[in-house]
């Protein structure tokens, strides 16, 4: 964390700041018909560089958004597109190359305002060595604006797919204790995505470490097994409701909400 700090690249009162890795931009977005916002986070990054998912392997760090100010926000809700699987020193790591948007759904308090954003954004950015990086940003997101901007409409669509969507027919997990916490395994009867299929399971509470899934596949079964280990090391109670499983594999991903 101390990295991190020492890395806070200072406010300029501008949307857009710049490091020698990678730029970082708060793209002000459009006003859509239900009154909510449509910001976004645009990351580019020098070329060889890669920065990372919402859950990104042994290999990574995860984004983390922190707004110190707002002005006229009651929600905000930020959106992954579908990431790529690495290879990196031996580990697999989950995440972006090049340019990658997240976008923002803003939920204003009064829809007829503008909205003020202002904080940073903490990212981990690898090429051969893994750098933390903390960037101020701050916008003002107008009302005037209702245009759909092309870049974020294009990062909205590239989602995961839900369950639904995808044909999985159920998720179920199994559950056991290990010497250290506990064992899952997760069998979703779902279409293939491919032959470099990838499981990524998280748990609601991100402080339990979660080890790479062991994949395989039978026909239409997907099976995927992690150790989860929390900070104390030893076996907990576990709500299937909890359990987020998500498929990467060509280009896609399928996002599991629960199993039973």
């Amino acid at each position: 964390m101390a990295l991190m700090a020492a890395l806070v690249v200072p406010s300029s009162g501008m949307a857009e700041v710049h490091s020698s890795i990678a730029d970082v931009e708060l793209l002000a977005g459009w006003r859509s018909a239900n009154g909510k916002h449509v910001a976004a986070i645009q990351i580019e990054l020098e070329p060889g560089w890669k920065t990372y998912w919402r859950a990104p392997g042994d290999a990574g760090i995860p984004p983390i958004f922190e707004w110190v100010t707002t002005e006229n926000v009651s929600e905000i809700a930020v959106a992954f597109p579908v990431p790529q699987v690495f290879d990196q020193n031996g580990l697999r790591s989950v995440g972006y190359e090049d340019t990658v948007i997240f976008p923002l759904v803003v939920t204003p308090k009064d829809k007829a305002s503008n909205i003020t954003l202002s904080g940073r954004v903490i990212v981990g950015v690898c090429e051969d060595v893994c750098v933390p990086l903390a960037v101020k940003v701050s916008a003002v997101l107008p009302v005037s604006i209702v245009k759909q901007t092309e870049s974020i409409s294009a990062a909205m669509a590239n989602r995961p797919m839900s369950a639904r969507e995808a044909g999985v027919k159920n998720a179920k997990c199994k559950i056991k204790p290990i010497s250290d916490g506990m064992q899952l395994n997760a069998s979703v009867t779902m279409p293939s995505l491919g032959s470099d299929e990838f499981a990524v399971i998280e748990m609601r509470d991100r402080s339990i470490w979660v080890s790479e899934a062991d994949v395989s596949r039978n026909g239409n079964t997907l099976s995927a097994t992690v150790d989860l280990v929390p900070q104390n090391a030893q076996p907990f109670a576990i709500s299937r409701q909890d359990v987020r499983i998500t498929i990467l594999g060509d280009g896609q991903a399928v996002d599991i909400q629960g199993c039973s």
